[in-house]
């Protein structure tokens, strides 16, 4: 038995069955005593009492208590939305003026843990202030944690569920929330309501968003906003939109890879910030299948190698038609008796043309097969966007060659109308090593070092017009050249010689990735783009590329999500890549610039749900607040609340006061024992009752 720090403790003399059979004895003997009515019997029972009392051994512990401290913790809420208006002034005043008042408070420990802050590199975890809370619970026993205190605008993301009973069992104090904004806040937000994740280059990706003014009005007033969108940090597209309703908007997706999407809407009559009236959205592109079609001129060694290359790639889709009979081929053989398939040329350079990503013609020379006509109509497709390129052969050096159509328009190199019939290794020329097309290539060796592929043993002679030479020859001539033409790319391999690293000879040679690269550089891939400017961010890094084919030492300027712009110094590195990092601190995106080209990042999640709503609510903590007893206290529009020490059971929230609870909870350091029943004291009292009785009975 335990009142306050006294506790009697019983040490029996006897087993306790001993002493149940010896109770059971004693009341019978004085239930026949009072059935006889005997005399003295209450001075017997006396006696029993003291007997059973000695053995029982009774003793009276008191113990030596230490008081221990109680706790009062504060959570910071110190988040991205938390930055909006004057709450972080608001929130910073009351945590100093809470702080302050708990420090009067005798016997109590105050924590402050600051919470909220997100890393670009956590994710869309939103506002976790309850995490911290428990943390910073995990070393405090419940019965001395007084109550919990949370400085926040409300928008709190991992806010326990449950009953009742349960929320109180988790905090185990009091919750009180002092929320640092305004009663009836209202904000204009751009919602991305339906975004893919992916889209076909080429067509058209429908992306759905919503401008919405909060909070929502039963009835609204119809309303326009203007949204304004950029793709890749391209010229800025505006259009009029309802409010409150979705909106569809079709994108265009050029290119392979990561096509960002900056979307933003002008501000409403009302707003708490324009962080949420800005969205980013990335989207894929992806190409549904390569349509290449291939011409060769005439049947040779390296027919098949291309054929083969093209073939062995799944997202190729090859047409390839080989000229085995040209018109001024004539032997007499009946037309009924040849087993060839017409050439199709107006259906593919005519009603087609439009529908291939690639062309190639390999050792074609002009024979009369395709008017010139169409000829035009490849011109025409390449400035429009279209890729051309051309494998020559001997007759690019001879009065049929392609330079003599309407197609030497757009080919970057003019025959000389030599041909070189001798054993060379392509290799790379300086801008080569720069070129993201043959940079690094599988065998091209270090600068000064003969590469390790095989040779070659036709080369023909031209002067370049104009493009990029990437690959030299026989007495450092060119040999592989790219250029633009309009929108569209072309590419002119002058040797007809890539079969004999197909076949292996003298180790062979990276033909089939040397072909890949030219086909996606021609195809605009940005992976292959030789100038140009790229960000990624890795965890709280953002790493920034410059790839360009002359050294480029200019500085880049980092423009954060807030708006604040750095300088930064890129470093070269292998072939034409410059490279540079700086550490990031906040979500969002980041735009990266060197004056001609821009970059763009997004670190952490593009649209955090941490600004989904960003207008002040007790929507979110009054269920927790309830169950634990706290209060809720909006100290964006009243004075911080008294705090008040209140005993166990008691209200621990008012008008204008929060209170803590007194727990008194205490350590044990020593404790007494006091014999209630001494032996001696015992024997003289039972001997005494004893005597008594008998005197009783005996008149």
């Amino acid at each position: 038995m335990n009142i306050g720090p006294y506790t009697i403790a019983f040490a029996p003399l006897l087993p306790w069955a001993a002493l149940a059979v010896l109770a059971g004895a004693a009341v019978l003997v004085l239930a026949l005593g009072a059935w006889r009515r005997a005399r003295g019997l209450v001075w017997r029972l006396a006696a029993i009492a003291l007997i059973f009392g000695a053995l029982v051994n009774p003793s009276l512990v008191i113990e030596k208590r230490s008081p221990l401290r109680d706790v009062a913790i504060v959570v910071v809420d110190e988040s991205p939305s938390q930055q909006i208006g004057d709450r972080a002034k608001v929130t910073e005043a009351t945590l100093a003026t809470v702080t302050r008042r708990l420090a009067r408070e005798p016997d109590l420990d105050v924590r402050i843990v600051r919470a909220g802050k997100i890393g670009p590199d956590e994710g869309n975890v939103g506002t976790r202030l309850f995490g911290a809370l428990a943390r910073a619970m995990s070393d405090v026993p419940k019965r001395r944690l007084a109550g919990v205190v949370m400085i926040t605008d409300g928008q709190v993301h991992d806010v326990p569920t449950g009953s009742r009973d349960a929320l109180a069992r988790r905090i185990g104090a009091p919750l009180h929330v002092l929320l640092s904004g305004h009663k009836g806040e209202r904000d204009r937000r751009l919602v991305v309501a339906q975004a893919p994740s992916f889209g076909i280059v080429g067509k058209d990706m429908n992306l759905t968003v919503r401008v919405e003014d909060l909070p929502q009005s039963a009835n609204p007033t119809p309303a326009e906003a203007q949204l304004t969108w950029r793709k890749d940090g391209g010229p800025l597209h505006r259009r009029m939109v309802p409010v409150g309703r979705d909106v569809t908007l079709p994108i265009p997706i050029d290119h392979g890879g990561p096509n960002v999407l900056e979307l933003a809407v002008a501000p409403g009559p009302h707003e708490l910030t324009m962080v949420n009236n800005r969205a980013v959205v990335v989207v894929n592109g992806v190409r549904d299948r390569l349509r290449v079609l291939l011409v060769s001129g005439e049947p040779h060694l390296g027919e098949r190698v291309w054929r083969n290359i093209l073939k062995s790639d799944p997202s190729v889709d090859l047409v390839h038609f080989t000229i085995l009979r040209p018109p001024d081929k004539q032997d007499g053989t009946p037309i009924k008796e040849l087993s060839l398939i017409a050439f199709p040329i107006h259906e593919l350079f005519d009603v087609k043309l439009d529908q291939f990503d690639l062309i190639i013609f390999d050792r074609y020379s002009q024979r009369g097969v395709i008017p010139e006509s169409y000829l035009e109509n490849v011109v025409n497709y390449v400035k429009r966007g279209g890729a051309f390129l051309e494998a020559a052969g001997p007759t690019f050096g001879t009065a049929l060659s392609l330079w003599r159509t309407p197609l030497g328009e757009i080919l970057p190199t003019e025959p000389t109308g030599k041909v070189e019939e001798e054993g060379f290794k392509p290799e790379l020329t300086a801008l080569g090593r720069r070129d993201p097309v043959t940079d690094d290539l599988p065998g091209a060796g270090k600068p000064g070092q003969e590469p390790s592929w095989g040779h070659w043993f036709r080369q023909i002679d031209a002067r370049v017009r104009r493009g990029v030479t990437v690959m030299r020859g026989a007495h450092g001539e060119p040999l592989l050249v790219l250029d633009r033409v309009g929108k569209g790319r072309v590419a002119q391999l002058l040797s007809d010689q890539m079969w004999l690293w197909a076949r292996g000879f003298e180790g062979g040679g990276p033909q089939a990735e040397l072909l890949r690269r030219l086909a996606y550089w021609l195809m605009k891939e940005p992976d292959l783009e030789e100038n140009d400017l790229r960000a990624t961010i890795e965890g709280n890094r953002l790493t920034v590329t410059r790839q360009s084919l002359e050294p480029d030492d200019r500085p880049v300027t980092v423009t954060a999500p807030d708006g604040t712009a750095s300088t930064l110094h890129l470093t070269p590195t292998q072939g034409g890549h410059s490279v540079g990092t700086v550490a990031i601190k906040e979500m969002g995106l980041y735009r990266v610039s060197d004056g001609s080209h821009t970059a763009l990042a997004a670190a952490g999640p593009l649209n955090p749900i941490e600004f989904a709503d960003v207008r002040t609510t007790d929507k979110k903590l009054a269920p927790v607040a309830k169950a634990t007893g706290g209060g809720i206290f909006w100290i964006g529009d009243e004075p911080v609340p008294a705090v008040r020490r209140v005993a166990a059971g008691s209200a621990t929230h008012g008008h204008g006061w929060i209170g803590f609870r007194e727990n008194g909870d205490y350590v044990v350091t020593g404790f007494s024992e006091t014999p209630l029943f001494p032996a001696l004291a015992a024997l003289l009292l039972t001997i005494g009752a004893l005597v008594a009785a008998w005197r009783r009975e005996g008149r």
